[in-house]
């Protein structure tokens, strides 16, 4: 069985190379910098590239493949540390769209779900509205309370589907590090785990229910923003139902200036509302193209699509807020001393250098009338520089600076003359005042004390372990070996010490 599922790896992954030749991913390939093993190959394959490439054969290729290749592209270019920062442009373009299924299909999975008819659910069902490769939303309207509603049905046999897939490129991934040393230093593996795991959460909507419901609960005081009620009773694993919302796309600027809406206020509260969620909440929306947001008849804008999300502990946001800041005031040398205190640069380089670094990023942004200012360039310049000083690559950083990249660029299309430093200054002012001043000294100090409170009611139970320990030694110190006793002992001594330093961590 091995050697034929082999075979149909290598049959696959064959096809897809010829697709990608055909799109001409590979003439820009150097043939001396391959293996020589490799190196007719890759001739051959630029043989038969097309002539008029236009130079997107590689998000053309990857739409050709399929969904799973276009999950892979999508993912790939939230890394540019990987791929380079020109194949990770290239990779944005990828569109997740095709064609849906008929309304039929998606009522049997909705009654396969629920394992009752689509009747007792729901009054009516309509067609399509919208389709991905994993699924497709339909409007609806709900049997007991007559309310309209979004239902998104995970479309049949994706699943299967994006199995095969990802085992074709585990096959691959494996073979590349064994055929390539050089490589392993791409974690192509690791790039494939980490592709499964995302996948196979966007495809639980259990989950991306508890996305939506945990952001629409953060966002429960903020003014003229607000995400999706979920409706957790028409909601598993393959079905997911939320709130419908009436409302017009940020996408579409000249109908929102013609219901009366002030659009460049609309691009302000986008940004603002982005650094609110990374900064207060440390839970960010992190697909923030202008199709996943409506503004509805009050100027509220209304997030949708809840499958890609990001999280910043307290550490990156302190590290995000002080950068930022930082820039905004042109204090260089603190923007650098935050990057060490984080740990992010080794310490065998000078703070001053790095911080002369940053200044040749700075200036000539700062030189530059105020509404040309682009933040989301900042910090794609920073992760440039940074990479200089062998700074570690933060995953949740990155995805943070892309998705800063694409909300910048929605917010710049409804008011190209955007302030961004005066849009931005007051949700990071805000934040250090409150988490890094004085108020955020005693919620530090309370912490301490919180934690200081867990050590002494933990004691008890800390010695209680500490003694048995104890007696156990005492039993075992009547066997000759005194080296064993002395092992023993400082185990015991290890062990107190760990549970102490938990209670801290």
């Amino acid at each position: 069985m091995a050697i034929f599922a082999s075979i149909g790896h290598v049959a696959r992954l064959t096809r897809a190379f010829l697709v990608m030749a055909r799109e001409g991913v590979f003439v820009g390939l150097d043939a001396g910098a391959a293996p020589p093993i490799a190196r007719p190959v890759l001739a051959g394959l630029k043989l038969i590239a097309r002539k008029d490439d236009g130079g997107h054969g590689l998000s053309r290729a990857m739409e050709r493949l399929g969904p799973s290749y276009v999950k892979l592209g999508q993912f790939l270019a939230t890394r540019p540390d990987i791929v380079s920062a020109s194949v990770a442009r290239e990779l944005e373009r990828l569109q997740d769209r095709v064609a849906p299924l008929p309304r039929e299909v998606a009522v049997k999975r909705v009654e396969a779900a629920f394992q009752q008819p689509l009747e007792a659910l729901f009054s009516q069902f309509g067609e399509p509205v919208a389709a991905a490769s994993i699924a497709q939303v339909h409007r609806a309207r709900t049997r007991d309370g007559d309310r309209d509603v979004a239902v998104k049905v995970l479309r049949p046999g994706v699943e299967r589907r994006f199995a095969r897939d990802l085992a074709d490129m585990f096959f691959a991934a494996r073979l590349a590090q064994w055929v390539i040393p050089d490589a392993e230093r791409l974690r192509p593996v690791q790039i494939v785990e980490t592709l499964a795991r995302s996948v196979r959460m966007e495809m639980d909507f259990r989950l991306e229910a508890a996305a939506a419901d945990e952001y629409g609960e953060n966002l429960k005081d903020d003014e003229n923003f607000r995400a999706p009620k979920i409706d957790w009773d028409r909601t598993t694993r393959e079905v997911l139902t939320m709130e419908w919302i009436e409302g017009t796309p940020l996408s579409d600027p000249d109908r929102l200036t013609a219901l009366g809406f002030d659009i460049a206020a609309l691009g302000r509260l986008l940004i603002q509302s982005f650094l609110r969620h990374a900064l207060r909440d440390g839970f960010f929306h992190a697909d923030m193209h202008q199709g996943n947001f409506l503004v509805d008849g009050e100027g509220c804008i209304v997030a949708l699509d809840f499958g890609i999300m990001g999280r910043l502990g307290r550490a990156e946001r302190r590290f995000l807020a002080e950068i930022l800041y930082g820039f905004i005031r042109r204090d260089y040398l603190k923007v650098a001393q935050v990057h060490f205190e984080a740990g992010y640069v080794p310490k065998h380089y000078r703070v001053e250098d790095f911080a002369q670094a940053i200044r040749a990023i700075g200036e000539p942004i700062h030189a530059r009338p105020a509404d040309q200012i682009s933040m989301a360039r900042l910090l794609t310049l920073l992760f440039e520089v940074t990479a200089l000083f062998d700074m570690t690559t933060r995953i949740e950083l990155v995805m943070l600076q892309k998705t800063m990249v694409v909300v910048e660029g929605v917010a710049r299309k409804l008011d190209p003359h955007l302030n961004m430093w005066a849009t931005a200054e007051p949700v990071v002012g805000g934040w250090i005042a409150d988490n890094l001043g004085p108020r955020g000294r005693l919620a530090d100090a309370g912490a301490a004390l919180a934690t200081v409170g867990r050590l002494l009611a933990d004691i008890p139970e800390h010695a209680e372990q500490f003694r048995r320990t104890m007696q156990a030694i005492e039993g075992w110190s009547r066997e000759p070996a005194r080296a064993g006793h002395i092992a023993l002992w400082a185990i015991a001594l290890l062990m107190l010490w760990f549970a102490i330093r938990d209670v801290f961590h």
